[in-house]
């Protein structure tokens, strides 16, 4: 039996988990990752790419606060995550734009983002654009629309390249990464976690940390968590490699770094099942042709779709166990989003400093199951 000892054992290597243990590395933590095989459900791998902001918190305040800070931090996390890896990643975050084409809905949607700013104390700059401003903006936009929301620190990147410079970065620091791993048993003894795969492996960690998307409805209870996560699918299309015609992406329509236009519009509870469907597919591509209308003349080459993690309210969860203390789960469906602020200060909460955020808003009590 192979064995292996860290001061933490993050369950999971997704970029929810990878984030998690950059930041813990950056202090000094050692750290083992137990991960998955290619087969599970990788939202990882599958994920739109956005870092995103607007519409997230709209009735919750602390959790915009919380992703707001998060797309802030941004900037210089990918900066040392390519300057410390090599690896480019190709993040634009010069903001985005959520559009509409019913009155009503953009009426609604304006007065929430009112109430938010004064929540907020006036931190959340977000603009509205008229229907000429926003086509003036971005030329391919047309059809339908008859305005927008802007959101300044909104932007989109490459996901796999920020995986894969996760991945990199957490190896150089000493990242214990082991693949293809299924947790069979889990325990405390003598304040030390012992967990124990069905390859053989067996860990010894002073904490634990389930980072395991999907996977912690089962992994979690093993550490007293509630089974609280689900899945919801949602598909996208892929056109033909473009050149450049989109400024800014939207939270639907976005051009990645290679040219291709990226369409996303779908949130649909089917369980665990991640297969495209020809409706889905065809409502996604007219619902983008609304907006811009000039789509319609480009090839689509491909589509696929994933899984979301989601929790019964759609917010975050973060909670250290009540009956073994010392574990804790860290879920989310805005792993790309929340990653900056994953690494920066979840590494504080998980290692009890002083200047902890208070993260109380997000635990499982606030379900009552």
């Amino acid at each position: 039996m192979q064995k292996s000892e860290a001061d933490f054992a993050i369950i999971g290597g997704g970029i929810v988990g990878l984030s998690v243990a950059h930041g813990l590395l950056k202090q000094g933590a050692s750290v083992i990752c137990i991960d998955g095989t290619d087969t599970d459900f990788r939202a990882s791998r599958g994920n739109f790419g956005l870092v995103w902001v607007q519409g997230k918190g709209i009735k919750t305040p602390f959790y915009a606060a919380w992703t707001r800070d998060a797309a802030r931090l941004y900037p210089s996390f990918v900066s040392e995550l390519s300057e410390e890896t090599g690896i480019k990643i190709n993040l634009s975050q010069i903001g985005g734009y959520e559009y509409f084409i019913d009155s009503n809905t953009l009426d609604e949607r304006i007065a929430e983002y009112k109430k938010l700013k004064r929540a907020l104390n006036g931190d959340y700059p977000y603009e509205i654009l008229s229907s000429s401003e926003i086509r003036a903006a971005e030329p391919m936009v047309g059809g339908e629309t008859i305005g927008a929301t802007f959101y300044p620190y909104d932007g989109h990147l490459n996901p796999l390249q920020l995986l894969k410079a996760l991945t990199e970065y957490c190896k150089k620091r000493g990242l214990s990464h082991y693949l293809g791993e299924v947790i069979e048993s889990a325990e405390k003894k003598e304040g030390v976690f012992k967990l124990v795969t069905k390859k053989g492996l067996e860990v010894s960690a002073e904490k634990v940390v389930v980072c395991a998307g999907l996977g912690a409805k089962k992994i979690g209870p093993l550490f007293g968590f509630k089974n609280l996560v689900s899945p919801q699918r949602g598909q996208i299309l892929i056109t033909e490699k473009l050149p450049p015609i989109l400024k800014r992406p939207s939270v639907t329509i976005r051009q990645t770094n290679e040219g291709a236009i990226q369409i996303g519009d779908s949130q649909e509870q089917v369980g665990f099942n991640d297969n495209e469907t020809q409706v889905q597919m065809s409502r996604i591509a007219q619902n983008a042709i609304k907006v811009m209308p000039k789509l319609a003349q480009f090839r689509l080459i491909r589509a696929w779709g994933s899984l979301r993690v989601l929790s019964p309210d759609g917010l975050p969860i973060y909670q250290q166990s009540v009956s073994m203390p010392g574990a804790f789960i860290v879920t989310c469906h805005s792993g790309i989003t929340l990653a900056a602020i994953h690494s920066v200060n979840l590494s504080l909460w998980l290692t009890g400093q002083k200047n902890a955020p208070d993260l109380t808003s997000f635990s499982e009590h606030r379900f009552h199951v």
